[in-house]
């Protein structure tokens, strides 16, 4: 489990492709404590550690995981958001996350206002139904409020603290973002949508 408060960014050092899974060496904020078989948030994928050489940590990655998320595009130089995984006593700043991403959803639309930033995301027409303006969502791997909520897009305002321990000023109209839905809001709508279809 995660809480959506990105620790810091690592950076890909090394992407080797097997024939069925692509390995990716990333050079992490932190790995005090940090073991082999460990969860690690990776831009909001939660990964298992397969190795570990000082600050620089291994993760296999499956076909699925890279179809359905963004690992799949990332390259040797790349940055990646990066949260531990949450231990028993831990503060929760955001909100509880699994690391299993819902869709992938593109950036509409950037405003770079004041010292924050303000992101459009367009959505599939799949998840549209579990956003709500005030939820919670996680934008590769942040825990981010959602805004307005329209025409299978939604609006994110980041604050700058957001912006410096994280990478999503880096992003521009036009890039994907793995999106994960609050797991109690996907609860409640499935449970509602159950009840009326039994009506």
């Amino acid at each position: 489990m995660f809480t959506g408060i990105v620790q810091g960014t690592g950076q890909i050092a090394e992407v080797i492709e097997g024939e069925t899974i692509k390995s990716f060496k990333i050079e992490l904020p932190n790995t005090d404590s940090l073991e082999i078989g460990a969860s690690v948030s990776v831009d909001g994928v939660c990964l298992t550690v397969t190795s570990i050489e000082n600050k620089m940590v291994s993760f296999d990655v499956i076909q699925e995981t890279l179809d359905r998320t963004t690992l799949g595009q990332l390259e040797k130089g790349d940055i990646v958001n990066i949260e531990r995984s949450l231990k028993f006593g831990d503060e929760i700043g955001g909100h509880l996350l699994s690391g299993h991403i819902i869709a992938t959803g593109l950036v509409n639309e950037r405003d770079d206002s004041g010292e924050g930033m303000d992101l459009s995301i367009i959505a599939p027409p799949s998840i549209e139904k579990y956003l709500i303006e005030k939820g919670y969502v996680a934008i590769d791997g942040i825990s981010l409020t959602v805004g307005e909520v329209s025409n299978s897009r939604f609006n994110l305002h980041i604050i700058p603290e957001t912006i410096r321990q994280t990478k999503i000023a880096s992003k521009q109209v036009g890039d994907a973002v793995n999106i994960e839905i609050d797991s109690t809001t996907q609860t409640i709508v499935s449970t509602v949508e159950r009840i009326i279809a039994k009506n």
